[in-house]
C-alpha cells in the first residue's frame, strides 16, 4: 500500500474493539483493543485509530504523549492523528510459525494522567507460500513379490502458510499399479502414502514413473510437484518389524548434547545380508534433525543440540528401518520436553516520571514496571519488589505490570535523589531473579522559610558617622533550591513610622547590609 503526500489510505479489514474490560486505573476507558490485519502490509499502512478507540481527543494527544511499548516495534502511533501504523515488515510465518492463531500483543502508554492500554493485533495469513517437496525426485525400490495393498509413506510437502492457505491435499497422476492415500502424523501434518494396487512384474516393467502434486487451499490454489521413480527389484521375503509402533519418552530441557534418549529395535526374519537393518529419520520436521541424532546401525538416539522448552515443548520422531531389499517398517517416537527454571525474569521500565515534586502525596505514581519470564507454570510466575526503601512500594497492576508509587513523605532537603533497586524473582526452585535500578530525582518546592543566623542583633554606632555607612550585615539562609532558596531582605516592623525610619536606616535586599542614612 502506498501513502499519498500528506495523507494515508485506511486499509480495509475487520476490526474488533473490546470496550468492556477494566483499564489499568479506574475509569471508563477500555483495557484492550483488538485489531485484525493481513500479513505483509506496506509500511505506514493504517491499522486503526487508537486515540479514537480509546476515547481520547485529538487535541489532547500532544499532552497525553501516546506511544507504543513493545519488545519489537512492529507498529507506531502517529502523534498528531492517533493512527496506529505499520512500522516494520509483518511476516506471519516468521513471527508465529505454524501456530493457528497469530497475535501481536503490545501496550500503548498515555501520560497526564498515566494510563496503559493493551493492544492485540491478529495477523491473518495470506497465501504467499507454495507447497514444496524437499526433493524434486523420489527414488523407491519395491520388491516384485510385494503384495497389493502394501503402503509406502512418502516425505510430505512443506507449506509455511496456515489454515485454508496451508497444504490441503495430494494428487497422484493416474496409474495402473499405484494409488494414493493421505495420512496425518500425531502433530497434525499431512503426508502422502503410496498404495500398491496390483502385483508387480519385474520382467514386464522394471521402472514406474509417477508425478505427485501437493495443493494448498488458496484462491487460486498454489501447488508443488515431485517425480517418483520406482524400481522393481527381486524378492526379499521378510520386512523389518519394530518391537513397538509408538515409543514415548520424557526429557528435561537442560540435558546436555549427546544425552541418551532411547534405542529403537527392529528385527528381520531373513538371513545374512537381507537381515541387515539400517535406521533413518523419515517424514520428520527439519528441527528434529537439528536436535536429535540417530545411529543408523544401532537405532540409538541421542540429543544433538540444546533443547529449549520455550521454543518447542514436544517433538515427533518418525523412524524407518530398512533392509537391503528396501523392505521397510516405521515407528513413531513422542518426545515430551519438561520445563526447567532456566530463564530469569526480565524487568523493564516502560515509563518513569522524574523529577518528582517533594510534596507528592503517598500513592503518587512514579513509574510503570513490566516483568516477563519465558518459563512456564511456577517457574514463570514473577514476584516484584523494591529493595530496602520504605518510601516506595510496588503495586500489582494488570497482567505483568506493576506501579511504582510513593509510600511516605519526601523531603528534597534530606534526600535529593533515590536509586531504587527493583528485583523480580520467579517461583522456581531454586528461584531466579534479576534487578534494575531506577534513578529518581526529587524536585524542590518552597517548603522552608529563611532562617536568620541570630534571633536578634545589638548594634553600636559611633556618633557623627558619615551618611551611607554600613552599620551591620544581617544574614539568613534557606535550604530550598533556586528561586525558592534565594533570600531577600527588608524591614517589616519598627517603632518608627515607615517614612521616618527610612530617613535613619535602610537595608540591601540582596546582601542584608544595613546602612545609616544620616549622621547620628
Amino acid at each position: 500500500m502506498k501513502a499519498s503526500a500528506g495523507r494515508r489510505r485506511l486499509v480495509q479489514w475487520p476490526q474488533v474493539l473490546l470496550p468492556f474490560l477494566l483499564s489499568l486505573f479506574p475509569g471508563a476507558l477500555p483495557d484492550q483493543i483488538r485489531y485484525s490485519i493481513p500479513e505483509e502490509l506496506a509500511k505506514n499502512s493504517v491499522v486503526g485509530n487508537v486515540a479514537k478507540d480509546l476515547g481520547l481527543s485529538v487535541r489532547d494527544l500532544p499532552a497525553r504523549k501516546l506511544r507504543i511499548s513493545a519488545e519489537k516495534e512492529y507498529f507506531t502511533v502517529n502523534p498528531d492523528s492517533g493512527d496506529l501504523l505499520v512500522g516494520d515488515r509483518i511476516d506471519r510465518e516468521q513471527i508465529c510459525g505454524k501456530q493457528p492463531l497469530c497475535i501481536l500483543d503490545f501496550d500503548t502508554v498515555a501520560e497526564n494522567p498515566l494510563n496503559i492500554f493493551h493492544i492485540a493485533v491478529i495477523v491473518q495469513d495470506i497465501n504467499d507460500n507454495t507447497p514444496l517437496f524437499k526433493q524434486s525426485k523420489i527414488d523407491l525400490k519395491i520388491v516384485e513379490s510385494t503384495k497389493p495393498g502394501t503402503t509406502f509413506p512418502l516425505d510430505p510437502a512443506l507449506d509455511s502458510d496456515v489454515g485454508p492457505n496451508s497444504l490441503q491435499r495430494y494428487h497422484l497422476n493416474d496409474d495402473e499399479y499405484f494409488d494414493l492415500a493421505e495420512k496425518q502424523t500425531p502433530d497434525g501434518r499431512k503426508y502422502p502414502e503410496l498404495i500398491l494396487k496390483h502385483s508387480l512384474d519385474r520382467e514386464e516393467h522394471i521402472f514406474h514413473q509417477l508425478v505427485l502434486t501437493a495443493l494448498d487451499g488458496g484462491d487460486p490454489p498454489q501447488s508443488g510437484r515431485t517425480q517418483i521413480l520406482i524400481q522393481v527389484t527381486d524378492a526379499n521375503d521378510n520386512p523389518p518389524v519394530f518391537s513397538q509402533d509408538v515409543y514415548r519418552v520424557t526429557l528435561r530441557e537442560d540435558v546436555p548434547p549427546g544425552f541418551f534418549v532411547l534405542q529403537v529395535t527392529a528385527t528381520d526374519e531373513d538371513e545374512g545380508i537381507n537381515a541387515e537393518i539400517t535406521y533413518s529419520f523419515h517424514n520428520v520436521d527439519e528441527q528434529v534433525k537439528h536436535f536429535f541424532n540417530l545411529n543408523e546401525k544401532t537405532g540409538e538416539i541421542k540429543t544433538k543440540g540444546d533443547l529449549d522448552f520455550e521454543t518447542a515443548n514436544s517433538y515427533t520422531l518418525s523412524i524407518e528401518a530398512k533392509d537391503p531389499g528396501d523392505l521397510a517398517a516405521h515407528c513413531i517416537i513422542q518426545v515430551e520436553i519438561l520445563d526447567e527454571n532456566d530463564c530469569a525474569p526480565e524487568v523493564t521500565v516502560t515509563s518513569v516520571f522524574t523529577p518528582l515534586p517533594e510534596d507528592s502525596p503517598p500513592g503518587t505514581i512514579i513509574a510503570l514496571i513490566k516483568t516477563r519470564d519465558r518459563d512456564s507454570g511456577e517457574n514463570g510466575e514473577v514476584y516484584c519488589q523494591v529493595l530496602e526503601n520504605a518510601k516506595f512500594i510496588l503495586k500489582s497492576s494488570s497482567k505483568n505490570y506493576y506501579k511504582l508509587v510513593t509510600d511516605g513523605a519526601l523531603d528534597r532537603e534530606e534526600t535529593p535523589e533515590y536509586n531504587l533497586t527493583i528485583t523480580a524473582t520467579d517461583g522456581g526452585k531454586p528461584p531466579l531473579s534479576s534487578s534494575i535500578i531506577v534513578t529518581l530525582h526529587i524536585s524542590d518546592i518552597n517548603d522552608n522559610a529563611p532562617i536568620f543566623q541570630q534571633n536578634s542583633y545589638m548594634i553600636h554606632v559611633a556618633e557623627n558617622n558619615p551618611p551611607g555607612a554600613s552599620v551591620v550585615q544581617i544574614s539568613a539562609s534557606d535550604p530550598d533550591l533556586g528561586p525558592n532558596g534565594q533570600v531577600s531582605y527588608s524591614i517589616v516592623a519598627s517603632d518608627l513610622e515607615p517614612q521616618e525610619l527610612l530617613s535613619y536606616v535602610s537595608v540591601s535586599a540582596q546582601s542584608g547590609v544595613v546602612f545609616a542614612q544620616r549622621a547620628f
